[in-house]
């Protein structure tokens, strides 16, 4: 892309560092970053998982859990003024009228009490000032322009009730409320199948330039940087190795981390398997209805048949893709299998009838059959330390070490396994990256050895 204004810059980061606690337990996340992004410019910050990528992002925003974070140095000047240390009440009105951020999970970030209206009409009421009426006209609009189906059926659904794109949409919508001059996209297609990705990313292409509107999009998926960002930034371990023009650097990186990350992109090969294998798990003519209630007395007067009919066999040692759209039915059926979706129809798990089975014959069977979420910012208690966490399952089923060391060590080597150091068992979910949590779920699944796991769109939050 070669379109980006000319104009001095809009923002500028220089010399940004960020730190989390203090001594000998201090965490330098962010490491001396400089980047500006100019008028009506995309610039992407792409790393793995953990690389500072949404910390920085934060740090823009003042939105960092202050004073455990803190700046050991830099500078970060919107339109010439410092951000770094403005007063709250300076930084709550850049944060509604000039600088907006759509952030990577929408179902966590929504307001599960409120209806979409109400959520978007709070930032029309608290920054322009708006009357019922006309904020119910620019809520409509709004929701029009990110292109919402059926927006005025839509305005009185919680956000449970929408997919994961139309989520999103409504995320975009509630950015763009008070026309941003920036707008900070931390994965705004995570956990979106390919197919919503294109039209998210159309979207913010067309917004951008009917609004001359500058973007940093935060993401690990470089197939999205090479499509929308005029320049790039690389990050590792807190600090940028190296940024330029898109087309440049993915067609000459520089930097041996650049070129390792732009080789690491999967590239698929059959895997071997056994035609006679046993079944582990097999379902015949599997259903999973979920009745529509109408009326005061909430009579059902049909169903939605998320799974009708479905036939699967996963056999020993062999994996089975499930493809499809939002909404096709790919996660309903996984949890019809794993009996944590009333459904109909025939299951069977290692040669055991189960579709009958209550919660209490299930249970024994639970150590056997696991699932990694799809959302791992929903998936994992913020009560709980990591450790505790991947723990769970053992305490659940009487597997756990007897001593507390053996009970470290077993968890210490299934953290070793997804990428992850020992010492992330005393640290909490908050403390990490969305990529690095969906690790622990990981973690959490394979501690217990299962023979039938259900992997739910298990690298939509990692990095190449």
């Amino acid at each position: 892309m070669t379109d980006a204004a000319n104009t001095g810059p809009l923002i500028e980061i220089d010399d940004l560092s960020v730190s989390f606690g203090g001594g000998q337990s201090e965490v330098r996340a962010v490491k001396h970053v400089s980047f500006d992004i100019g008028r009506s410019e995309t610039v992407a910050l792409v790393g793995e998982s953990g690389s500072g990528k949404s910390v920085s992002a934060l740090s823009i925003m003042q939105l960092l859990p202050y004073p455990t974070a803190h700046h050991p140095s830099g500078s970060i000047r919107f339109l010439g003024e410092e951000l770094i240390g403005a007063p709250a009440s300076r930084m709550q009105k850049i944060r509604g009228d000039r600088i907006a951020i759509i952030f990577q999970e929408p179902l966590t970030s929504l307001n599960p009490l409120h209806t979409i209206e109400k959520q978007i009409g709070e930032i029309l009421f608290l920054h322009k000032n708006l009357d019922k009426a006309a904020a119910r006209a620019r809520i409509i609009e709004l929701l029009t322009e990110v292109g919402l189906p059926d927006v005025e059926e839509r305005l009185g659904a919680y956000p449970h009730q929408l997919s994961g794109g139309q989520r999103q949409r409504v995320m975009i919508a509630m950015a763009l409320a008070n026309d941003p001059d920036l707008l900070i996209a931390d994965e705004p297609t995570t956990a979106l199948d390919v197919t919503i990705q294109a039209q998210i990313l159309a979207l913010l292409r067309q917004i951008q330039r009917n609004r001359g509107m500058s973007i940093l999009l935060i993401t690990h998926d470089l197939g999205i940087v090479r499509k929308v960002a005029h320049r790039v930034c690389v990050m590792k371990d807190g600090g940028i190795v190296e940024s330029g023009e898109t087309e440049r650097l993915f067609s000459d990186p520089q930097h041996e981390y650049t070129q390792h990350l732009l080789a690491a992109e999967p590239k698929g090969n059959p895997l071997p398997a056994e035609d006679d294998a046993a079944p582990v798990m097999q379902a015949d003519n599997l259903r999973v209805w979920f009745p529509i209630k109408r009326g005061i007395l909430r009579r059902t007067v049909g169903h939605v048949k998320a799974v009708d009919g479905v036939d699967v066999t996963v056999r020993e040692g062999h994996t089975v893709g499930v493809v499809g759209e939002s909404g096709s039915g790919k996660t309903t059926l996984a949890m019809g299998l794993l009996r944590l979706e009333s459904s109909q129809g025939a299951i069977t798990f290692n040669g055991e009838r189960i579709d009958g089975y209550d919660f209490k014959r299930m249970r024994p069977l639970r150590k056997e059959m696991q699932i990694v979420f799809q959302d791992p910012f929903s998936s994992l208690s913020p009560r709980l330390s990591v450790g505790q966490i991947v723990e769970e399952g053992l305490r659940l089923h009487n597997l756990a070490g007897a001593t507390y060391d053996e009970r470290r060590d077993v968890i210490a080597t299934a953290l070793t396994e997804v990428g992850l150091p020992p010492e992330a068992q005393d640290r909490y979910p908050h403390e990490f990256s969305g990529g690095q949590r969906q690790r622990i779920a990981i973690a959490r699944a394979i501690v217990l050895k299962p023979k039938f796991i259900v992997l739910d769109e298990p690298t939509s939050a990692l990095d190449m």
